[in-house]
């Protein structure tokens, strides 16, 4: 017969709270905006510990990102293409995707040109108190980016000439070209052909995005050494000169998130504030690292996790970091007319009417060309016959810039895929409520 045995209770140990991702980076943000000050102040100390400690730390963060992003925009496209979706339907929902990003972007540059009007950020900045860059560097860039304007040399441009070399230079807009054409023909190939290699293709997904929670253990070291890089390279004093210009990028962003972005939402039946919370951690790691790229991964599984289908959320997210570039659309139109203040340049309803229509051909196919968004506002500045020594003031706060411009492509492709998905009538309401659910828990 068993006998019941009394034990003296013993306390469980408590497990430790764990600090989350978003904290986690929020303190690295900290951590080297504090890093970057004190380094400002000591030039001789700055710049060995820039270049021999934080850039490359910095490098390292955004190599890893770089590394993966390829392998998980073909597999994820091919898998959300072949596996789910059929010809007819994928042709509806990249037609309804153009449309809605041209739609937007243009928005975007029309709020920039007036807020530009309105608030007028270049008049009576001193150019005796500006720094000067020397641009001759982005000249190349811009030659390449005017070779392709126009329709046909976009199109062009997104036809690969080798799969395997777009891929190496990690050129989105050929591999995005390239999985829609593998993933049609692979629906058309007999199902005992087809189902392994989505099989491997889906497991290599997957094992992608487990590459990616790993290489995010680091985001937090990565961005506290760009933030700190970017401080102590030029500090807050550069800001006073063209404290207005700063303020007026900003105050466009704010709003185009709050009004334009928030009514399209509302449009849709979501909450943009909502949306906001949800990719709170990728809006960090942009804001600090200034490359939208470091969160393609992450905003892609987020935006299946919050009720996208996989094979909108497959093709609308890498998609968009080529033709939804909201936060570069809005700069153009401030920044051109900066500069034409700047110089005392009128430019009237006409030339901006036309300066539009410049900026939307200018802003597509051109996020693969290194400093991007100086080279094309180079190259908008080349077309409209304004003085391109005026950008040179202005490249020494543009990374300040730059890191609210990320931060907004970032809002404008995760709303983008919920747009289509309601559109499509293939929004997830339940799957959407238990994410919610689980960020609330």
């Amino acid at each position: 017969m068993d006998t019941a045995v009394d034990h003296p209770a013993v306390p469980r140990s408590q497990p430790k709270p764990r600090v989350g991702l978003a904290w986690q980076i929020l303190i690295g943000l900290v951590v080297g905006i504090a890093t970057g000050l004190v380094l400002n102040r000591f030039p001789s100390l700055r710049d060995a510990t820039v270049s021999g400690l934080l850039q490359p730390a910095g490098d390292v963060f955004i190599k890893l990102i770089r590394m993966i992003v390829v392998p998980i925009v073909f597999t994820s496209m091919v898998v959300g293409i072949a596996g789910v979706g059929d010809g007819k339907s994928f042709g509806r929902i990249g037609l309804k995707t153009l449309i809605y990003f041209e739609v937007i972007t243009t928005i975007a540059i029309v709020l920039g040109l007036v807020l530009g009007n309105v608030l007028q950020p270049g008049v009576g900045t001193d150019m005796a108190q500006l720094g000067h860059v020397d641009i001759s560097r982005y000249q190349q860039g811009t030659q390449q980016l005017q070779g392709h304007h126009g329709f046909t040399n976009i199109l062009l441009g997104i036809i690969p000439d080798n799969i395997f070399a777009s891929m190496a230079k990690g050129d989105l807009l050929p591999v995005i070209f390239f999985s829609v054409l593998f993933g049609l023909g692979l629906q058309s190939v007999p199902e005992e052909f087809r189902k392994p290699v989505i099989a491997t293709l889906k497991g290599v997904a997957e094992a992608m995005f487990k590459v990616t929670n790993m290489v995010m253990r680091y985001a937090p070291v990565g961005v506290c050494a760009l933030i700190a890089v970017t401080v102590a390279s030029f500090g807050f004093g550069s800001l006073l000169p063209l404290l207005k210009l700063v303020a007026v990028t900003y105050l466009a962003i704010g709003l185009f998130v709050v009004v334009v972005l928030g009514a399209t939402a509302r449009l849709f039946g979501f909450r943009i504030f909502t949306l906001l919370r949800v990719i709170k951690d990728e809006l960090i790691i942009a804001f600090s690292t200034s490359s939208s790229a470091t969160v393609l991964p992450q905003l892609m599984r987020k935006m299946e996790d919050f009720g996208v289908p996989r094979s909108i959320t497959t093709f609308v997210v890498p998609t968009g970091y080529t033709f939804n570039l909201d936060g570069a659309s809005i700069y153009l139109g401030i920044g051109t007319l900066f500069v034409a203040q700047l110089y005392g340049i009128h430019l009237g309803w006409q030339e901006q009417l036309l300066l539009t229509l410049t900026m939307v051909v200018t802003s597509k196919g051109a996020a693969g060309v290194p400093g991007f968004m100086f080279v094309i506002l180079l190259a908008t500045l080349a077309s409209a016959g304004l003085p391109l020594e005026g950008l040179a003031f202005i490249a020494g706060v543009d990374r300040v810039m730059d890191m609210g411009r990320t931060a907004l492509n970032v809002v404008g492709n995760a709303l983008a895929p919920l747009v289509i998905a309601k559109w499509e009538h293939q929004y997830d309401e339940e799957k959407a409520r238990a994410y919610l659910a689980s960020l609330d828990a």
